[in-house]
């Protein structure tokens, strides 16, 4: 992977309520004008003048990094989702959720075989989540009082940047102008409706919570990531790793995923493609979110996520 010169940022500055897009170069913020979602979409034209306005950063110029707020670095129309697409975390969760008596080494078995067979001839598993759901990297995850089953989710997402409709994994690359970092939090109790079984996972209520989807902190364009199949995913719980993946362990890569999600719908400049989510949720750890609890999380080449936990009935109890 090459080092990244510049990478992309929104932020404000302390007094102003007015979020701008930036260029990020080193520690200094470089602002730009016009919004992300234009600046991605015009990119043929712009890039040339990012790099050279990269090119002049130094000390003295822009703003400094410690003295702005770092927002969500995108603001996408349409946000799809990825379930079951990494390998490990499929046969953790069949082997976790197992029929009592069937013998465990059995049950991974033959779920591997299931998902070599899938990578080969089948097709990936989407869903829609909401905009609004949105955070930065550093706001504080409010975990709403109606379950105790949320849980964490690191994933690599991919930013569209021209309009993708029915492309070739081929092709699908060249439609994506970078890449983000999202953390997908889940409420567990919530995937599946109990009342109505025969309709399956009910995304909206188990994903899209204010602050459930925490993004960023920096969008890198393609240019500067280099193989989107071979970066660390990383998330830290309190200091220790729960998942510590590679982006090799994909059932369907970057491509194959922009391609299969544009059979459908037209992707539109600024849309965020997650790709799923590594081994290590708390569902596998029989450890789920709580009160105080700190994620730190990371991507190879995509900074840091630094997200702290607060219960909403405690923080409402704090507050009286």
């Amino acid at each position: 992977m090459s080092e990244a010169t510049y990478s992309l940022i929104r932020f404000q500055e302390a007094g102003d309520s007015k979020a701008r897009a930036g260029l990020l170069v080193g520690e200094r913020v470089l602002p730009l004008d016009g919004d992300i979602n234009s600046l991605i979409e015009h990119w043929a034209t712009a890039e040339g003048q990012m790099d050279s306005l990269a090119a002049t950063a130094g000390k003295g110029t822009g703003l400094a990094l410690a003295d702005v707020e770092v927002l969500a670095p995108v603001e996408p129309a349409q946000v799809l989702q990825t379930g079951a697409n990494y390998r490990k975390h499929v046969i953790d969760l069949a082997a976790a959720h197992r029929e009592p008596g069937q013998d465990e080494d059995e049950v991974r078995a033959k779920t591997a075989a299931m998902m070599d067979q899938r990578a080969g001839q089948g097709t990936p598993y989407f869903f829609i989540g909401l905009p609004t759901a949105i955070a930065s990297a550093t706001d504080d995850l409010t975990l709403p009082s109606y379950s105790k089953s949320h849980d964490w989710e690191l994933e690599l997402a991919a930013v569209i940047g021209r309009t993708a409709f029915r492309v070739t994994p081929e092709e699908a690359l060249d439609y994506v102008f970078g890449y983000t970092m999202v953390n997908d939090i889940t409420t567990r109790e919530y995937v599946f409706r109990k009342d109505m079984p025969a309709i399956g996972s009910d995304w909206y209520r188990a994903k899209n919570a204010p602050g459930f989807l925490p993004t960023g902190p920096v969008l890198v364009p393609a240019k500067f990531f280099g193989d989107p199949q071979n970066v660390q995913v990383t998330l830290k719980l309190n200091g220790s790793a729960m998942q510590d993946e590679s982006t090799q362990d994909m059932i369907f890569g970057v491509a194959k995923l922009v391609s299969e999600a544009s059979q459908i719908m037209p992707l539109r400049p600024g849309d965020l493609v997650l790709t799923g989510s590594p081994a290590g949720n708390g569902q596998h750890w029989g450890r789920l979110l709580q009160d105080g609890d700190v994620m730190e999380g990371s991507i190879t080449g995509l900074g840091t996520q630094l997200i702290h936990c607060k219960d909403e009935v405690q923080t409402e109890s704090r507050q009286k």
